[in-house]
């Protein structure tokens, strides 16, 4: 089941862009199996792979040396084989860092599109710390950063006409059918296109159980709510529902409809988590 906050970031970005939902979906699909996040050091990050032939191009002299010596550059691509756990991945790029932080930025692929950050002043960033930041940002960021990549690369017109092969090939490279890409994307979409995209996301409330109650959970959590992650939608989500409605000046119903699953989706700065947190105690007596 598709997680609600990348669900509704998914409508709102598809709008902004002009662009279908489900085609987006897609392409994060293949991207990053439509997975947001990975817990790292108890910090929720943004999926990355680092890339060290990329690593090794932006580097010379000592600092080239020192990255070829501890197995974090190469001049050959895919020499440089990235871990499967996002943890041990981050811990590379910390690694990378240290060495030339813009280089090690540059060299990874970041969220939901896997955009490279060497892209950032040609997608119109003021640095490559600026396009990480939006990754970092959420879910709703992550897409950002791909719509605006696809539309940068004048990549919009072959995915509003489901022409795969064309768009495979400007997203993923000329030996895209090598991975059978576009047929990846074809797939995705063709699950994908079933959903109702028109209604957003679906309600939750009290009663209701599973995974989309714990992500619900999840993102109350973020901004600011005290309660458990337990995927049971009882009176303390509620409860911490209706006080974030409340806050943001939707009807407080205590039921998660698209509106609410909107606001959830975007991150708060860290000023706005603890704004949100001290809302929240005092809502609470």
């Amino acid at each position: 089941m598709l997680d609600p906050e990348i669900r509704a970031a998914l409508v709102n970005v598809a709008r902004a862009f002009d662009l279908d939902p489900a085609t987006l979906a897609a392409v994060a699909s293949v991207e990053s199996n439509l997975v947001a996040h990975a817990m790292v050091d108890g910090r929720r990050e943004p999926l990355i792979r680092f890339e060290g032939h990329y690593f090794d191009r932006r580097l010379s002299g000592a600092a080239q040396a020192k990255a070829r010596a501890a197995g974090l550059a190469s001049p050959t691509a895919g020499a440089v084989r990235n871990p499967a756990a996002q943890a041990a991945r981050w811990a590379m790029l910390a690694r990378a860092r240290g060495i030339d932080p813009r280089a090690a930025d540059e060299s990874t692929s970041w969220g939901l599109g896997q955009v490279m950050g060497a892209h950032w002043a040609w997608l119109g960033f003021g640095s490559v710390e600026t396009l990480v930041t939006e990754a970092r940002s959420g879910a709703e960021g992550q897409l950002r950063l791909m719509a605006r990549y696809i539309a940068k690369a004048g990549l919009a017109a072959a995915l509003a006409r489901r022409d795969w092969p064309a768009f495979a090939r400007g997203y993923n490279g000329p030996g895209f059918a090598r991975n059978a890409y576009d047929v990846k994307l074809a797939s995705a979409y063709a699950r994908l296109a079933k959903l109702d995209w028109s209604a957003g996301t679906a309600a939750l409330r009290r009663g209701d159980r599973g995974d989309d109650v714990a992500a619900l959970q999840r993102r109350l959590a973020a901004h600011g709510a005290v309660l458990a992650v337990d995927g049971r939608f009882g009176p303390a989500t509620a409860q911490a529902l209706s006080e974030f409605q409340a806050r943001r000046g939707l009807p407080a119903t205590g039921i998660a409809d698209a509106a609410t699953m909107a606001a959830l989706a975007a991150s708060p700065t860290l000023l706005g988590r603890l704004f949100e947190t001290l809302l929240s105690l005092f809502a609470r007596g």
